[in-house]
């Protein structure tokens, strides 16, 4: 499918719209890769290094479209088939390379996790890594999981638009290009909407994991609960805007043509302008986040409303000036340095993802300045090997005749290579046949909790208490009649069973009780055996843990003893204490436990809970945020929240050596 000749003389024209190589666009490449890849291993350590994936999308909207104006000049139509082929050659082979490995590398050293990373593996030959995400809820702000494919989300949008634009190219391209210029104004528009939509549709408040807890913050489709956050963040329709806001500029600003006309002398106002582009995503690098996970857990919303926008703008003033040949941008992104990450850019992103999370086993850790040095040398050299024996190659249609020139001259270097692909294949064999039957598991963490579930009970819904057992009244003479009352009944001969009236009070509440999150949760066994009935659930704010004390006091079930560990998810505010502790009135013993996690709000929790201890001497404070370091052993998963059975039992152990004291 191609759109009609241009009726204007093309010979003329070509020369205008041609694209010439231009080594200042690598050199954003570079500072965009490495901006990225930082905040992928530590996202203290540059909190919107994420803005680099936008200056990503505004250089490809902008380059694919001048190459697809280009090409309709040149030859009065636009070939997408050739189009597709070439993209196909640059981006699937370094893809599947990756895959490969991955998938090997799992099958023998991390076989657990091959269940996840088969429908991964699926999204990402598909190019549908986003909306995968998406539907599964694994956005970048999941943790916990093995997750080597989460960056495919970014490629998948690129390859989707690879896919559509040249369709619409085409359409736009029927009446020839001398209108171009004016559809770019449709596109900037469309790239405003875009931008209004995400900032109506973004939810402000907190996100809490559990949909119930914040369902505002959440879509509901078809039963299935869809984050808002992941869902504008991830979409090919939301993150849009940086794609027309490339490909708007590309109708206006061609390179050649800048140079033959009057801008060609104004060089250092765009210096200027890309002055400025540079430092507003300098300071969207360092100041704008995605979801703040450290605080309320909330989606930034100078990200969300506008932020893109804003970022993609930014990127098209430092476009302007490297695509001038005179300007002093476009000199100093053309260093040897830059052009070497910024030309190695795409396996840098494909390579790096990975090798972090073999690194750091779970998405959620932050790595260590060492370890990110170690990650950076094994993505450079693995990268390096990709792009010149096996990218390069493919993109220029030689490589039969490189490994030809290399290593088919000998007969022992025939059989080394032979040899190679014999391995090669089998163990890719043995890891799609891996992949392909592996059982689907949840990670660690989520398997604890899943156990630890199933020890608990709900006092909301009414069955942490069991009934009051029946009265058994023995040495009733033979041959008793049922007396009259509702609440006797007769049985065998020589015994009267009393039951509790329908108007009897609600049970009475155990002697020991415990109500928290996700951490009590992983230690659920351990409380119940040591006599404990446990009300614990993931992602419980300390609000919703009033609503249970609420109940609790309403139904005359207050224990003798409580446990509270509450303070994981979400700041509690002196309000919410305050209503904590006056319920709390009428229990004998209470245990406040300090939270341990690395949250902005966690020093102020817990000194909270620490004013609630010292004015009510029913109250105990447990350390835990001193203590969970002293457990001997193996005791907390790698997130640094969650327990292993040895914190557990030692988690528990302070608990009750506090009551002990008390």
């Amino acid at each position: 499918m191609s759109a009609p000749t241009a009726t204007a003389p093309r010979r003329r024209r070509a020369g205008l719209s041609a694209v010439p190589y231009m080594p200042g666009l690598d050199g954003m490449r570079a500072f965009a890769v490495v901006a990225v890849m930082i905040y992928h291993a530590n996202s203290s350590w540059l909190k919107g290094g994420f803005v680099g994936v936008e200056v990503f999308f505004v250089i490809s909207g902008y380059l694919i479209t001048l190459l697809l104006i280009a090409e309709h000049e040149k030859h009065g139509s636009v070939s997408m088939r050739n189009f597709w082929i070439r993209r196909f050659r640059r981006l699937l082979p370094a893809l599947f390379l990756m895959l490969l490995l991955l998938s090997i590398w799992t099958a023998l050293f991390e076989r657990d996790a091959l269940g996840k990373l088969r429908g991964d593996v699926i999204a990402g030959v598909g190019y549908v890594t986003n909306w995968y995400q998406i539907f599964i809820g694994a956005g970048y702000s999941a943790g916990n999981d093995f997750a080597p494919l989460r960056h495919l989300w970014s490629l998948a949008v690129e390859e989707q638009f690879y896919l559509i634009w040249p369709v619409v190219m085409v359409l736009l391209l029927r009446r020839g290009t001398d209108r171009i210029a004016e559809v770019s104004r449709w596109l900037f528009g469309v790239a405003v909407a875009i931008t209004l939509v995400v900032a109506v549709l973004y939810h402000g408040g907190p996100i809490n994991a559990n949909p119930a807890n914040s369902p505002a913050a959440y879509w509901e489709i078809g039963g299935r609960f869809i984050s808002k956050a992941d869902a504008l963040y991830l979409s090919s329709l939301s993150r849009a805007s940086g794609l027309m806001l490339g490909a708007a500029f590309a109708m206006v600003w061609r390179p050649v043509a800048v140079m033959r006309g009057p801008l060609r002398n104004k060089a250092h106002t765009l210096d200027a302008l890309a002055v400025v582009g540079f430092a507003v995503l300098a300071l969207f690098s360092w100041k704008v986040g995605f979801i703040d996970t450290a605080g309320d857990n909330r989606a930034d919303a100078l990200l969300f409303r506008g932020g893109f926008f804003v970022s993609g703008v930014a990127t098209l003033l430092i476009i302007a000036a490297v695509t001038h040949r005179g300007s002093l941008t476009a000199r100093a992104l053309s260093g040897p340095t830059l052009l070497w990450i910024g030309t190695r850019s795409y396996g840098l992103y494909l390579y790096h993802w990975p090798i972090y999370q073999i690194a750091r086993n779970t998405a959620g850790t932050k790595l260590q300045f060492h370890e990110w040095v170690l990650c950076m040398v094994v993505s450079v050299v693995i990268t390096e090997i990709s792009y010149r024996y096996l990218e390069t190659p493919i993109r220029k249609g030689a490589l039969g005749e490189m490994w030809r020139r290399r290593g088919l001259r000998h007969a022992g270097d025939r059989g080394a290579v032979l040899g190679g692909a014999f391995v090669g294949t089998a163990l890719a064999i043995f890891a799609g046949a891996s992949l392909a039957t592996a059982e689907l598991k949840q990670n660690e963490v989520a398997e604890d909790l899943q156990r630890g579930a199933a020890e608990t009970c709900s006092v909301l819904e009414g069955n942490c208490f069991a009934p009051d057992a029946p009265v058994v009244v023995d040495d009733a003479p033979a041959g008793t009649a049922a007396p009259a009352d509702p609440g006797v009944v007769a049985a065998d001969a020589g015994t009267v069973v009393t039951e509790p009236p329908a108007t009897s009070p609600p049970p009475a509440a155990p002697d020991k009780l415990a109500i928290g999150d996700s951490v009590m949760l992983g230690a659920a066994d351990e409380l119940v055996a040591a006599g404990y009935v446990v009300d614990a659930e993931e992602s419980r704010s300390f609000v919703r843990g009033i609503d249970v004390v609420q109940a609790l006091v309403d139904n005359g079930q207050v224990p003798n003893q409580l446990v509270i560990h509450l303070g994981t998810n979400g700041r509690i505010t002196a309000d919410e204490m305050n209503q904590m502790t006056a319920l709390l009135a009428t229990v004998p013993k209470v245990v406040l436990i300090r939270n341990d996690v690395d949250r902005d709000y966690t020093a102020a929790n817990n000194e909270l809970m620490t004013t609630a201890a010292a004015a009510h001497p029913n109250i105990e404070v447990l350390y835990w945020d001193g203590l969970a370091a002293q457990c001997q052993g193996d005791c907390i998963y790698q997130d640094g929240i969650h327990l292993k059975s040895t914190g557990a039992a030692y988690y528990v152990q302070l608990i009750d050596g506090l009551f002990a004291q008390s």
